[in-house]
Formats: C-alpha cells, structure tokens, sequence
C-alpha cells in the first residue's frame, strides 16, 4: 500500500510563489513516476506536472509551462512542485499522485492541499 502526505498549500496573492511538497511511503522503492495534478471547483481534475523518480525526466501542462518547476529527490521518494507568478486560474486543490511503470494508470492519491491565489 502506497501513501502520499502532501504540504505546502495556502492562500498566496496573484504574482506570488508557493513550494508543494509530497512524500511517498509504503513500498516507494516500486515508484516509477510521481505527478501533481488539480481540481479547480466545478472542473475536471487536470495533470499539472510529472516527473520520473529514476531519470528526472519531466512533463509540464502547457498553462504552467515557464512558471512551475517540479523536482524530486528519488532516494526520499519526495517531490516538490515550485509555483511562480501564480494567478486566480491557478487556484485549486491539488493532488500528488504516483504510477508504478510506463504502462499503468496513476493509481494512489494524496488527500490533497488547497491553493488559493487572490487577485
């Protein structure tokens, strides 16, 4: 059983940063690629960024492209996502997320953490 303990979120003006951080346990040595996704209210849950835990190769959805930075340190299975000039568009909950191989679905979830971004 995998779980994922996220932190990091708030209440942030628009033009600022926030740093969310995400730890996985639980068998972690079987993680293959760690993401962070959001849910904005009445919308669908969308992939932000990923990142594989081996070779740290990344993923960014264009509307974060430039001003998100997502990072890792695989030997403590954590990731982190840097969120810079933040706008209301921004603001959602978000959720970390893990998939075992290439081929599987994002199968584990975090409870999630709430950004806010006030304009």
């Amino acid at each position: 059983q995998v779980q994922l303990e996220e932190s990091g979120g708030g209440l942030v003006q628009a033009g600022g940063s926030l740093r969310l951080s995400c730890t996985s346990s639980g068998r972690p040595y079987s993680n293959y690629e760690m993401a962070w996704f959001r849910q904005a209210p009445g919308k669908e849950r969308i992939l932000v960024a990923a990142i594989t835990l081996g070779a740290g190769s990344t993923y960014y959805a264009d509307s974060v492209k430039g001003r998100f930075t997502i990072s890792r340190d695989h030997a403590a299975n954590t990731i982190w996502l840097q969120m810079n000039s933040l706008n209301s568009e921004d603001t959602a909950l978000y959720f970390c997320s893990v998939r075992r191989d290439p081929t599987s679905d994002y199968a584990y979830w975090g409870q999630g953490t709430q950004v806010t971004v006030s304009s």
